[in-house]
């Protein structure tokens, strides 16, 4: 797996490709338990969110680097 990508002749990580992908599922993770109200259950939603999205991208860059 390259280390870098180039964007518009700019080198960028991947990482921040996985970053991005990774905020984009977790919004549409977010939408979707607000919709079913399951945040009624969690202590603290904003804690479960920063932990939602870290779960989120740390497997998803441990998954791309891996291979």
């Amino acid at each position: 797996m390259p280390r870098e990508i180039t964007v518009f002749g700019a080198l960028m990580p991947t990482l921040m490709l996985v970053l991005i992908v990774a905020f984009i599922v977790q919004i549409g993770i977010d939408w979707l338990m607000s919709h079913l109200h399951l945040y009624r259950y969690v202590w603290h939603p904003g804690l479960f969110r920063v932990a939602l999205f870290f779960c989120i991208f740390s497997s998803c860059g441990l998954l791309l680097h891996a291979v």
